[in-house]
């Protein structure tokens, strides 16, 4: 393959995975690799190193996220009613993340633990009762976003139409998941919504109805945690932040978490001597979790906005230029990583990106993640002697999302294991 080969906006690239011959070629031959685009916006720059990711990503001042985070260009209009969190810098950003800093430290998350493996244990009863599923319908989608649930206490019944709400907004260019692909004439007068999706008028209605009953209460909930609290900068959240905060919460509660675990259960399945590792030795888990992360790399990439003229392998950036940084091939550079297509969970010290690294944008719920994911594979461990894939896992049509959409599997209960019934 050669880099004018390469087009990392054709989705088709995606189908499978990460493209990992592509990757390997742009590290290789282009680290700083221009790629046009055909859908009339400007094109962008492309760091796939896992250094330079991590540099662009550290470097909020050179690299802004203002602009938004993703390949999509907005007008001053747009940027306005989209703001969220992860699209603001310096003061108002570390104002905004405070707010709810708090609720996802690893102390407050830890207090989540025992309800998260008593909601783990009566999730896979259920699924495990069946002997063949779709694993991300039963099991990866259902825990992350019941825990979201519990967090803004709304009711269980509701899970169903958040993850329907969350897989419209960013999983925009799959047709599965939405009727409006994002690009497309219809997207246009959604143009001002978040990810151009109409799910997101939902959700922001969702959102003021709870608001309105929290409001002036003392509610623990995160829904109370931001319409009573005052940023420390002292500027309260106006409508617009608060609906933009609160949709960046129905996607980022369940979206990293849950296909996490999905590739992490298709590379134990597809790995039975790192299954057995697992079984054997329990403890190895909680490292282990790092390796998930890296071999999962849900978020492909974020985009950043040069603020400035830049000189990057001795290419120029010029201010106002969108770069892009590939997490997908960062967690996969043989320079950071040895043997980085290895699914290995005995890797010790895993610095992988997929949360950020350094960044002033690191992932408020990284905590909270790793929880779910270490007590999910640890009960599976326990109560099965295998998993098996009865098909090839279906992506999410995307270049942002690394997602597992569906993913059939038989399970081999281990012996010792009776369901509900022991």
């Amino acid at each position: 393959m050669h880099p004018d080969d390469i087009d990392l906006t054709d989705l088709d690239l995606y189908q499978d995975g990460i493209p990992h011959e592509a990757f390997r070629t742009l590290r290789d031959q282009a680290p700083l690799f221009w790629n046009d685009e055909t859908d009339g916006n400007k094109g962008f720059w492309s760091v796939t190193r896992y250094e330079d990711v991590a540099a662009v990503d550290r470097d909020a001042e050179t690299y802004s996220s203002e602009q938004q985070v993703t390949l999509e260009e907005l007008d001053e209009e747009q940027l306005l009613v989209r703001r969220s969190l992860i699209d603001t810098d310096g003061a108002r950003h570390w104002a905004l993340r405070k707010v709810l800093a708090r609720e996802f430290s690893p102390r407050s998350v830890a207090l989540y633990s025992d309800f998260l493996t008593k909601l783990t244990e009566a999730t896979l009863d259920r699924a495990l009762a069946l002997g063949e599923f779709d694993f991300v319908e039963q099991i990866s989608a259902d825990i992350p976003i019941r825990l979201l649930a519990r967090m803004l206490d709304v009711p269980i019944e509701d899970t169903d139409k958040l993850i329907d709400w969350g897989n419209q907004m960013i999983a925009n260019s799959d047709p599965d998941y939405t009727d409006v692909l994002a690009g497309s004439p219809e997207s246009e007068q959604y143009r001002n919504l978040p990810f151009r999706s109409p799910a997101a008028l939902e959700v922001f209605e969702y959102g003021f109805r709870l608001a309105a009953h929290r409001r002036g209460g003392a509610g623990t909930d995160l829904v109370s945690k931001l319409v009573n609290t005052i940023p420390e900068d002292g500027v309260p959240l106006t409508d617009l932040d608060y609906q933009n905060y609160f949709s960046l919460l129905i996607i980022a509660g369940n979206e990293t978490t849950r296909h996490t675990i999905s590739h992490t259960v298709r590379a134990l399945a597809s790995h039975p001597q790192a299954w057995a590792d697992l079984k054997k030795d329990p403890s190895l888990v909680q490292n282990a979790v790092e390796e998930f992360l890296r071999w999962a790399s849900p978020i492909l990439h974020f985009r950043r906005t040069a603020t400035r003229d830049i000189e990057l392998h001795e290419q120029q950036i010029r201010e106002g230029d969108k770069v892009v940084m590939w997490f997908g091939s960062a967690n996969y550079d043989d320079r950071k990583f040895q043997n980085p297509e290895v699914f290995d969970v005995h890797r010790k010290n895993v610095e992988h990106v997929s949360f950020g690294k350094g960044s002033p944008h690191f992932c408020l719920g990284n905590a909270l993640a790793r929880l779910e994911i270490r007590i999910v594979i640890t009960a599976l461990l326990e109560r099965l002697e295998s998993i098996e894939l009865l098909s090839e896992p279906r992506m999410v049509r995307s270049n942002l999302v690394h997602g597992i959409k569906q993913m059939p599997v038989r399970v081999h209960p281990a012996p010792s294991y009776r369901g509900t019934a022991g």
